[in-house]
Formats: C-alpha cells, structure tokens, sequence
C-alpha cells in the first residue's frame, strides 16, 4: 500500500480521490483524514463534548464511508466503564422459581426499556445462593458498571455485607429500618394491612396468608396483615400458608390445605398475584364459590390479574415508577452521589373476587 498523504478537507476533491484507497483502522487514522485530533474524533463519535455540529457530521460522515466502528470494549477499558448494568434475581427462599414468573417478566421489561434509554446493556443473572458470597463474586467481576437486585429474597444479610464497600447497588423489594443497603420498592406492610382491611370490611373474620414469609417483602405484607386484624379487634393468629410461586408446585399444595374443610377461610390474603391466580384456579376445581364462599385478594398488580375469573382485586405496586427510579438512582450512586431508599405507597384496586 503506498504511503499516505492525509488531506486536511474530507469534503473537498482532494479527500474524495484518496477514499477508496485509505484504510481507517482506528481513531488515530480517522483523526488524520478528517485533519482534527483523535480526542476531537472521540468526542464526535460518542456525541460529547464541546464541538461544533458541522465537525461532528462530518467526521460521522467519514466514519460511515469508511465504515468504521470504534472498538468500544478498548473505549470501556480506558475509561473504566464496560456500559453494562447487572440485574439479579436472589432465589433464595424459593429455588424452583422462573425468571418466566410474570413478575420478575414485567418488572425486566420495564428496566430494559429505562437502561436502554440511558445507553445501557442489561446483563442478567438468577442466582440460587449457595453461600454468603455469591453477590461479592458477581459485582467484583468487571463485568458491570452498577447492580440492581430484583427481591431481597431472605438475603437482606448478603446485600447490607455488599452495600456497605459497594456504592453502585440499588435493591427492588422491602425496607427495614437500619437497613445498609438502598431499596425502592411499596410500602409492604401498609399493602399487607390494606389487603387484610378490605376482606375484614367485606365481612371475614378468619383469614388466611398464602406466602412464605421468609422473604422479606412477604414478612412485610403479613405483619400489615396482622395489624389490619389487631385494629378490627379479632382474636386469632392468621393462618399463615407457605405457599409456592411456582405454580406447578404450589397447585397441589393449595389444593391439599383448602380440601380439608377445618383449613378454609372466609377470606385469602396472596402474598403475589401468581399465587392468587393459583388460588382461583383450585378453588373452581373445588367448586367452591369466590367470592360467595371464601375472596381472594392478591398483590402486585399485573396485568395478568385483570383477566383471571372472577377479576382479581389486588395491592398494586407502582412498578414502572418503580423501575424509573431503581436507574435513576443507580446511575446517581454510580456517579458517586449518595442516595436513600424510597418507599412507593401501594394501591388497593377492588375486582370480582373480593
């Protein structure tokens, strides 16, 4: 290849008759044709800094006639940035849970649809702890500018040990007070209570919690579930049924607890919409008459509860709020400012069921 004599001009003649015999192999090469520096190439390329927009054309121009790309994992090295959020789904509490659980499917939609706006790749993981460093492992990997965690799972231990060097991580689910690590997420117990107010006011005065309360957000719901029956003044513990989310697991159990007659209420409170919808599903199998005979009640709000029969009342949880704010404040952590965790006030919404 002969020697090459850059012109100063990519839009004069004199850049057009060598075109077609340059090789662009990097930023320094473009910088050269173009006849500016390879920072000012950098800053066109990438859409930052102070440069005019007759230059930034034109040196998008060149690039694209000489169908250039610039290599960004060399970018992402240099500036220490990989352009890449993780987002973990902990299974701690229930291992035999899907990432196809509608939940964690619309709460993942909404976060791709926020980090793709902000220029971003999601990275995914769902992990099933093993140990107490599974999250140490995951965020010291370089493979993520920041985390967000979907659930804190029984895990709150693990995340509060990670928050406490790792500023760059932000948590869906519940708030404890003292709590280190940062969370958005509804106000768990005022839902829980919200949920148990309204079968109280609708006349049930023996409920039921379908839920295992060792993840944290469902431990919320059922101490609101219980407060909502100190306040009506009704004696008992709530009879609480460590349901399964997944719903092959968890049909036969329900099936099992409501077909002993001693076991039924007059009202379930579902700590999730799935396994409200479960519940629906046994109870017509049972012939047993919702909401004449026992409501159901669940939490999340999905889209999927309005067309279940009967419709399902639930505690709808804001979550594409929810999802905006989870970025927001991770993109605000990651530029290193401090940030608390927000608590999303939740919303009854009466249905069929109930």
């Amino acid at each position: 290849m002969r020697e090459q004599n850059y012109p100063m001009s990519v839009d004069g003649s004199e850049g057009q008759q060598v075109t077609d015999t340059i090789r662009v192999r990097n930023i320094n090469d473009l910088a050269k044709l173009a006849g500016v520096s390879p920072g000012t190439v950098s800053r066109a390329l990438s859409d930052t800094g102070l440069i005019s927009q007759k230059t930034r054309e034109r040196i998008k121009n060149l690039a694209r006639e000489h169908d250039f790309r610039p290599n960004i994992m060399a970018r992402n090295l240099r500036i220490q940035k990989t352009g890449a959020i993780g987002v973990v789904i902990p299974l701690g509490h229930d291992p035999g849970q899907h990432i196809s659980d509608p939940f964690f499917i619309t709460m993942l939609g909404l976060l791709a649809d926020e980090l793709t706006e902000k220029g971003y790749d999601l990275v995914l993981s769902r992990v099933i702890p093993t140990d107490g460093e599974w999250l140490d492992r995951f965020v010291d990997s370089g493979r993520v500018d920041g985390v967000i965690v979907i659930g804190q799972s029984n895990q709150e231990a693990v995340l509060d040990k990670v928050a406490s060097r790792y500023k760059p991580l932000v948590v869906w689910g519940g708030y404890s007070p003292g709590q280190l690590h940062c969370s958005v997420g509804s106000d768990n117990r005022a839902g829980g209570k919200m949920a148990a107010a309204h079968l109280i006011a609708r006349g049930c005065k023996h409920i039921a919690f379908f839920g295992d309360p060792n993840a944290m957000e469902f431990r919320l719901r059922l101490d609101g579930c219980r407060d909502a029956l100190a306040e009506a003044g009704l004696d008992g513990e709530i009879n609480v049924f460590p349901a399964n989310l997944l719903t092959e697991t968890a049909h036969p159990d329900i099936a099992g607890f409501l077909g002993a007659a001693d076991n039924r209420p007059q009202g379930i409170v579902a700590a999730a919409d799935i396994i409200a919808m479960t519940s629906l599903r046994v109870l017509a199998e049972l012939e047993i008459a919702v909401p004449g005979d026992i409501k159901v009640i669940g939490y999340d709000g999905l889209a999927l509860s309005e067309h279940t029969f009967p419709q399902l009342s639930t505690i709808r949880q804001d979550l594409t709020t929810g999802a905006h704010t989870l970025v927001d404040m991770l993109l605000r952590r990651i530029a290193g400012e401090e940030t608390q965790s927000v608590i999303l006030q939740p919303e009854l919404v009466v249905r069929n069921s109930t």
